[in-house]
């Protein structure tokens, strides 16, 4: 495959033509070592890969990097702002003091969090393929659901140490096993004030330059002990220079490049607009609560955060959508796709037509799309209470059928995972979950409008203020010891519930569950069947050697540190702390946390903050170790630019970049900031 630097116009792809240098989420069994060694000038080879592969973690919907032989990983401040926040008070409240322990017996249990370390790659596409043959609608997503849980329970049976998940890559072309290790006992070993990481707020997400120390440290512990980890990265904290080669090792969330257009038209059109609507009403609904006191915004803070991240990433995919120039460039893309499958008879007669397929396929998508985004994708509303009840009631419906019977993610060898978040011991804020299923209810009114049989099912005769209300304040499932009794107790204890969210979550089961199974067949299968055809033909055309769209799972990226220009104006690569003193005003949100302004004098102001970098990276990339070729740690991914939101549908070589914070800065603010000594000597950094 080239890998020659291609004009702007023609690499903003769908894939599949030849991608640009430094394009692509590469997985680790399909990573291109010879092309990436060519364009970077580096030598890596398998034994650099299988390294960098077994010290990246993924921690929920994120990244890290394990950073010494005793289970320290690195990530970011917000990726363990969870964590932070669920282990402070309004008296004691890290976010804004920063959490610094003196020693690992200091450290503290993040509730419910997961580390998971990739061990093993392995191909089950021919099981996939044939459970789904010959078989359509509801029949093929039960066929290929039940396969993959029975993949999945054989290889890692009841052993709760490891997970075991088939991904499924180019969308139905490949289906490969993945096989982590697991670790449910992770605690926080150090963050800075939330300021730190986020200065400039809002006005400064998704951009740069950046001014920002958004870093933390999680350690893996196991039976009480740090997890011993010998293939850690070793910790570079020399400056990283401009043109310098990185790699990027993480989860990236979801691409989707391998959408034909007639499948992006609904994008643009339907899905992303609809999102985008109701993203904007929550964020001011949240920032109204927020303001009433410093209870709620406290309580507040970290869902205010995301869904500012949420909104801000889809104006720039709007963005990306009304761009002509992007779009002719994949619209080309896909022309020349289609015009090598017609000169080949077989192939043609192998596949069909299935971009006409999906073409036809989208008026039923935008007719489903809305109940199925409001009643199962946004159920809820971000209310942790009403999460916890649909996993009670739900995981108590499906633990009473055979495993490949089960919705998904109920399967046996995923019901650890469930269990670990269901009965992790974390604050409540009953406030907040009433504003969350307020704002729900009264969208999904809203949205399928007042005349759709189901709303009359969800709300019987109250007000969506009054539902909320009602169901938050009477709900006692805030309380571990009452959720594990209702789990452990299984189907009758949940119908013997007079929890008013328990009774709730059943009531409704019948709508969200038939809206779900509707757009399952109608919908999702379709679009499996036409995809799966368009992989055989992405195969037949260009080989295997093609990177897949994101899905969550471990990819690496690779390229340089480097700046670009935009209209007119030269962006730099690097910023430094320099650069924070003077961007600082005093006043949110471009005021400097306090622990580090008291530390200006000692940190030298040409030291490296953040730095550009063009590697191909999406939300979930956060955390991400940013390695150089000898594979050592030399930052760590945390945001992109809004120019390069546009990287879920094609990548652009002259405006993707992806924002590091190097490990420059994190050395100069665990010395000279938050006196973290045993933590420098841990990294050996003298």
């Amino acid at each position: 495959m080239r890998h020659s630097r291609l004009l702007i116009a023609t690499a903003l792809t769908m894939i599949p033509a030849a991608a640009a240098a430094e394009e692509g989420m590469w997985t680790f069994d399909n990573f291109p070592i010879a092309a990436a060694n060519r364009d970077l000038g580096t030598s890596i080879d398998q034994k650099w890969l299988d390294k960098v592969r077994l010290a990246s973690v993924r921690i929920g919907g994120a990244s890290g990097g394990l950073v010494s032989p005793d289970g320290l990983v690195l990530t970011n401040e917000h990726v363990a702002s969870g964590c932070v926040e669920d282990l402070s008070t309004p008296e004691r409240n890290y976010v804004q003091t920063g959490f610094t322990p003196q020693s690992r017996a200091e450290e503290r249990k993040c509730p419910g969090t997961v580390a998971e370390v990739l061990t093993a790659i392995t191909d089950v596409t021919a099981r996939m393929q044939a459970a789904g043959a010959g078989l359509s609608g509801e029949a093929f997503t039960r066929a290929r659901s039940a396969e993959a849980g029975k993949i999945e329970a054989e290889a890692c049976g009841a052993d709760k140490s490891r997970r075991c998940q088939v991904v499924t890559l180019y969308r139905g072309g490949q289906f490969k096993l993945y096989t982590y290790r697991r670790y449910t006992d992770v605690r926080l070993a150090f963050a800075p004030e939330h300021r730190a990481a986020a200065f400039g707020g809002d006005l400064d997400n998704f951009a740069f330059p950046r001014f920002a120390v958004d870093a933390a440290f999680l350690r893996l512990y196991e039976n009480g002990q740090p997890v011993k980890t010998p293939g850690y990265l070793r910790w570079n904290a020399a400056p990283p220079q401009e043109n310098q080669p990185v790699f990027v090792s993480g989860s990236p969330g979801a691409t989707q490049r391998l959408l034909t257009q007639a499948q992006l038209r609904t994008v643009q059109d339907v899905t992303l607009p609809l999102e985008q609507l109701i993203n904007s009403e929550l964020r001011g609904r949240l920032l109204q609560f927020a303001a009433q006191n410093e209870q709620n915004a406290f309580v507040a803070g970290q869902a205010i955060s995301g869904i500012e991240n949420t909104y801000k990433r889809g104006f720039g995919r709007q963005q990306s959508l009304i761009d002509q120039r992007f779009m002719a460039g994949r619209a080309k893309a896909e022309a020349e796709f289609r015009a090598r499958v017609a000169a080949d008879a077989a192939l043609r007669q192998l596949i069909g037509d299935p971009w006409t397929e999906l073409a036809n396929l989208q008026p039923e998508v935008a007719r489903l799309y809305p109940g199925y985004y409001m009643l199962e994708g946004r159920a809820g509303g971000g209310s942790q209470l009403y999460n916890w009840a649909e996993d009670l009631v739900r995981g108590a419906i499906e633990k009473t059928k055979p495993s490949g019977e089960r919705l998904p993610e109920y399967g046996d060898a995923r019901l650890a995972a469930v269990e670990n978040g269901l009965l992790a011991t974390r604050p409540t804020y009953p406030a907040l979950d009433e504003v969350q299923l307020a704002w729900w209810l009264s969208k999904t009114r809203e949205i399928l409008t007042v005349d759709d049989p189901r709303i009359a099912q969800v709300l019987g005769k109250e007000s969506p203020e009054g539902l909320a209300a009602r169901l938050a304040r009477g709900t006692k499932l805030g309380d571990p010891a009452v959720r594990k009794a209702l789990w452990d107790g299984g189907l009758p204890a949940i119908k013997a519930s007079t929890d008013p969210l328990i009774q709730f979550l059943l009531r409704i089961q019948d709508v969200t569950r038939a809206t779900r199974t509707e757009y399952e067949a109608k919908v999702q299968a379709p679009t499996d069947r036409a995809s799966e055809a368009l992989a055989k033909a992405r195969f037949a055309v260009f080989g295997t050697s093609l990177y897949p769209d994101a899905t969550g799972t471990l990819r690496l990226t690779y390229g340089r540190l480097r700046g670009w220009t935009y209209q007119g104006r030269v962006i730099p690569y690097a910023t430094t702390f320099g650069g924070l003193w003077q961007r600082a005003t005093g006043a949110e949100p471009f005021d400097v946390a306090p622990r580090l302004l008291a530390a200006k004098d000692r940190i030298p102001a040409s030291t490296i903050l953040d730095v550009a970098a063009s590697t191909d990276t999406i939300g979930g990339s956060s955390g991400s170790p940013a390695i150089n070729a000898k594979g050592e740690i030399i930052g760590a991914n945390f945001d992109s630019t809004v120019l390069t939101q546009r990287n879920a549908y094609g990548y652009d070589p002259e405006l993707n970049r992806s924002v590091l914070v190097t490990t420059t800065a994190i050395t100069a603010a665990l010395r000279h900031a938050y006196g973290q000594s045993h933590l420098l000597a841990e990294l050996g950094v003298r």
